[in-house]
């Protein structure tokens, strides 16, 4: 099984709060939670992450447990070895699109060197075609470049699974079509599991091998959920 997820979580704000309930298990290499905005996505996949921490319950993924109140296990996010890639990228202003990439490598806080060279970065910065603007920084850059940048960075250290949040939605849509198609070549070629969340249709249709359906906190029946999102 890659997919495990099974946890609750109380999230609070003043004197309101959401109830996160998120079970689901999938064996696909692509998977998708899907749903509107305010349905818990991004939360979801924070707990998967380890940067927000459930209540109770467990993350599994491909059979081991990087969080678990039963047995006392919740691996930080370093621990968990997972690539996540932010909605708005999340790159450093003040670093070139290789050092970027090139911090993906390094352990605490300390910036790479401008002139950085390392075999992996020279391979990630071919592999998503950054050769022209490697030492531009991310304000000089498009935002395809951008995203594949932020990809570059987060698939530095081999990771187990990939963890996307909206990840075409700052995006025109002549892009979007363009970098989805990329994406999808990219996860064929590497293997690597994704978990991907989106409230577009077209990334569904593109990408998802299965659909969890997110609403307001807890996974919907796919019917459901479609007939919920209509109305």
């Amino acid at each position: 099984m890659i997919w495990d997820i099974d946890f609750a979580k109380q999230l609070r704000h003043g004197s309101s709060s959401f109830d996160l309930q998120v079970a689901f298990q999938s064996d696909a290499q692509r998977l998708v939670l899907f749903g509107p905005s305010g349905a818990g996505k991004t939360q979801t996949l924070k707990v998967v992450a380890g940067l927000v921490r459930a209540d109770s319950g467990h993350v599994r993924i491909a059979g081991r447990t990087l969080f678990s109140t039963a047995q006392r296990v919740n691996l930080s996010p370093q621990r968990r070895h997972l690539a996540y890639v932010f909605q708005d990228y999340a790159l450093f202003p003040h670093l070139s699109v290789r050092q970027n990439i090139a911090f993906g490598r390094r352990a605490g806080w300390t910036n790479p060197p401008r002139g950085v060279r390392h075999d992996a970065v020279d391979r990630w910065i071919e592999t998503f075609n950054l050769q022209s603007v490697a030492d531009h920084h991310p304000h000089q850059v498009s935002g395809g470049q951008r995203q594949r940048t932020a990809l570059a960075r987060a698939l530095m250290n081999d990771p187990t699974a990939l963890l996307l949040d909206e990840p075409f939605s700052a995006l025109d849509k002549g892009l979007r079509q363009r970098l989805r198609e990329d994406l999808a070549r990219l996860q064929r070629k590497l293997e690597i599991p994704m978990l991907m969340i989106t409230h577009d249709d077209d990334d569904v249709r593109l990408l998802a091998d299965e659909v969890v359906h997110l609403r307001a906190g807890r996974v919907a029946p796919a019917a459901d959920a479609r007939e919920a999102e209509a109305a």
